[in-house]
């Protein structure tokens, strides 16, 4: 059964509203086992209502509208869908009821306008709305499910999950779904796709893969689609198998985390510890890492030594290192991680320094220049990276970087 989302505005179409509405019932139904084929985006306009209307019943079962359900001229939704259903808006005593109850609760007078919301098409079964004052409407025309609800997302969300989601359930029975993710670094997207074309050939056509960059690193996401869980899990994990033993050195995690809610797994699991020394990302790492409960069972903290002369006092880098080849070389990083490592007692250390821009490039060390250290029970590695001219896409990347040096590291011992 495949689903297509529909959002009805102009202010979705000129950027000044981001419609969260969509990915919302796309998660709620995927979690049901319902698969969204197409979400739209569309203005407020008649015809192409219409059209999209006439598209999406070739393509899906269930038809999720939101929005232009409102009291002014510009929401058109109700009046379109009379038209496309063959239909005429007559008013719905119960949800005039409901207008009036919004109304009074508020001790606000009504106008004309407020109890033309009551009025709905006449084919349709009325979702009562209990946040607001717009009902929904639920059709069944020519074998395919349309169901229209406000654009305002609270009033929307309570709707889907007291009506729309269990009615869907009760009609069509419950599909599903069974993902798995696994996390990459170190390959490219089109590296990837190449490494396990063979295996992304042999799938097969109710088994799909995605891949999912995101600065430095690549989600592959295998998703399955049937009836019987237990069948499904099987399947995919065969696949996942295939494509661990394919990429087994650039896999950083089997399932849905951050990279950094790795490194922290699997410090826990081997009872490690981790300190950081940041300059350039000021902190940004540190962070990453503390945003996740229980962080601190692995991580002991840091120091964010931006200066030339706090890297010396908090790390033990010599004047003489930064002197001779500068704040940003190998030298001084591997310095400031074997500094962090020795001050804070901790098994692993993160360094960084770096020119994270726009400014503050030269010739030989332009924008984007970054070293990198990780410091471990038996060695110190380090490395140069080249980034870009983006301040915060350069700290990103960074830390990335970081964190699957640390990884590999670890790995090799």
């Amino acid at each position: 059964m495949f689903v297509e989302i529909i959002t009805i505005g102009d202010e979705i179409l000129i950027g000044q509203v981001v419609d969260t509405n969509s990915a919302w019932m796309a998660k709620k139904l995927n979690d049901i086992g319902f698969a969204v084929k197409q979400i739209t985006s569309i203005s407020d306009n008649k015809e192409e209502i219409l059209k999209t209307l006439k598209e999406a019943a070739s393509r899906a079962d269930l038809i999720l509208i939101t929005g232009g359900l409102g009291p002014t001229k510009d929401d058109i939704t109700k009046h379109t869908l009379c038209e496309y259903f063959g239909s005429k808006l007559v008013m719905n005593e119960a949800a005039l009821e409901n207008v009036k109850r919004i109304f009074a609760r508020f001790n606000r007078p009504m106008i004309d306008l407020n109890v033309r919301q009551a009025e709905v098409p006449e084919n349709c079964t009325v979702i009562q709305n209990e946040n607001g004052t717009a009902p929904g409407m639920w059709f069944e025309h020519e074998s395919k499910i349309y169901v229209s609800l406000p654009g305002v997302p609270f009033e929307m969300m309570a709707m889907m999950q007291n009506y729309v989601l269990p009615k869907v359930q009760d009609k069509f029975g419950q599909g599903v779904i069974v993902h798995k993710t696994l996390i990459t670094a170190g390959l490219g997207e089109s590296f990837l796709a190449q490494s396990i074309e063979m295996i992304e050939d042999s799938l097969p056509t109710h088994i799909k893969l995605a891949y999912l960059p995101k600065l430095g690193l690549v989600r592959l996401r295998l998703s399955a689609y049937g009836i019987n869980k237990n069948d499904l899990q099987q399947e995919v994990d065969t696949f996942a198998t295939q494509i661990i033993e394919k990429l087994k050195d650039h896999i950083i995690a089997e399932d849905d985390i951050t990279i950094e809610q790795a490194i922290l797994q699997k410090l826990m699991a081997e009872g490690k510890t981790l300190t950081t020394a940041e300059s350039c990302t000021g902190g940004y790492i540190a962070h990453l890492l503390t945003m996740n409960p229980g962080s601190s069972k692995a991580y002991i903290g840091g120091a964010v030594t931006y200066s030339n002369e706090l890297k010396m006092q908090l790390l033990g880098v010599k004047a003489d290192t930064i002197a001779q080849h500068g704040a940003v070389s190998e030298e001084t990083v591997k310095e400031m991680a074997l500094g962090a490592q020795k001050n804070y007692n901790a098994d692993y250390a993160i360094a960084c320094t770096g020119i994270a821009g726009p400014d503050g490039g030269t010739p030989e060390k332009p924008v984007g220049t970054v070293w990198i250290a990780i410091a471990g029970p038996e060695k110190v590695i380090a490395k140069k990276f080249q980034f870009q001219n983006k301040r915060t896409q350069n700290i990103e990347r960074t830390a990335v970087s970081a964190f699957y040096m640390l990884w590999n590291l670890m790995k090799d011992i």
